[in-house]
């Protein structure tokens, strides 16, 4: 069943107006090149959070057909608060086969013996930022104080920015989940990804400001898609379908972003049409943009990341080897 996604792919723009919406219609069968039905087998993807721009690459797979043309059925399960913990425990102990995390939770995995490997980097650049309130007058992250400032502790993140910045009178409190608080409480700060949390803010009648954790020289790879050691040992022809099905995807939804924003407000009542194009356009210089080099990752930057939560004492020097976190080898040969 496996098809030639990454090569098809520049034909993807042109033919997308025709059959995308035949695509998106496939249930749990497809038709072979000689006109013949099969089963496709069924899959799951867990997503680190809501259905948002940082999945629309896995999402575009699904209701383009990518998968389905793979001979897969992938149900995409959104999460939550509290998902990043549980798409890694859900991996770790077999549950699931592929699910959507951040590289520093590969790292702190891979630490702990879970054997977890990135497939794909479609965010080359970390969203996380901390958004405070233009009139804060905050110009950079060094700048904070006297705020309170929701924020997940305990993540490679947020521990670098404490080490990296003064927080002068800071107060860190749980981060809840969404922007209510921000909206409320001038004094206010929180964690978030760039293209979220701040234009949902600033829709709803804010005035934020997104500072960036890569401005401290916090830059893991993000909304990678993730499986286990086991998984690629016993069964590569199905991590070869999934990889280019969704890197497919990912060419498609950055491209040509319409049909796969209708089904994510379908599945997220908190997005729309115009927070989704605003997130997009704000995500789009995360990304590598060329079919050729999408979603492939360095070893260097692996091991920067690797140096740095070292450096924050949350795993033993030397109990991650770079070169095990990761691999090219489903994504194809990159051009020169």
């Amino acid at each position: 069943m496996r098809r030639c996604f990454l090569l098809l792919a520049p034909l993807f723009l042109l033919s997308a107006g025709c059959d995308s919406s035949s695509n998106s219609d496939r249930g749990a069968s497809s038709a072979d090149g000689d006109g013949t039905t099969s089963e496709l087998e069924s899959e799951r993807l867990a997503l680190n959070w809501y259905m948002e721009m940082e999945h629309g690459g896995y999402v575009a797979a699904k209701v383009h057909g990518y998968f389905s043309d793979g001979g897969l059925d992938v149900t995409i399960e959104p999460g939550g608060p509290g998902a990043p913990q549980q798409v890694i425990q859900l991996l770790a102990t077999g549950k699931l086969k592929f699910g959507i995390a951040n590289a520093d939770q590969i790292v702190t995995a891979r630490a702990k013996g879970t054997a977890l490997v990135a497939l794909a980097a479609p965010l080359q650049h970390t969203p996380r930022c901390i958004m405070v309130h233009e009139a804060s007058g905050f110009g950079s992250l060094k700048d904070i104080k006297g705020v309170e400032l929701a924020i997940s502790e305990g993540r490679p993140f947020s521990e670098w920015l404490k080490q990296e910045c003064p927080l002068d009178k800071v107060t860190m409190v749980p981060f809840s989940g969404n922007v209510g608080e921000f909206l409320l409480k001038e004094n206010f700060a929180q964690q978030g990804y760039v293209f979220s949390e701040p234009v949902v803010a600033k829709k709803r009648g804010a005035n934020p400001k997104a500072l960036m954790l890569s401005e401290i020289g916090f830059d893991p790879y993000a909304s990678l898609l993730v499986t286990t050691e086991d998984v690629i040992k016993s069964d590569p022809d199905l991590v070869q379908e999934m990889v280019e099905a969704s890197v497919a995807g990912w060419f498609q939804y950055l491209h040509e972003p319409e049909i796969t924003h209708k089904y994510i407000e379908e599945q997220n009542s908190d997005m729309d049409e115009e927070t989704l194009s605003l997130g997009l356009e704000r995500m789009r210089p995360l990304c590598t943009l060329e079919i050729d080099t999408m979603c492939r990752m360095e070893t260097e930057r692996w091991q920067q990341l690797i140096d740095q939560i070292t450096e924050l004492k949350m795993i033993e020097q030397g109990s991650v080897q770079a070169a095990d976190c990761f691999t090219n080898e489903f994504l194809g040969p990159a051009s020169r």
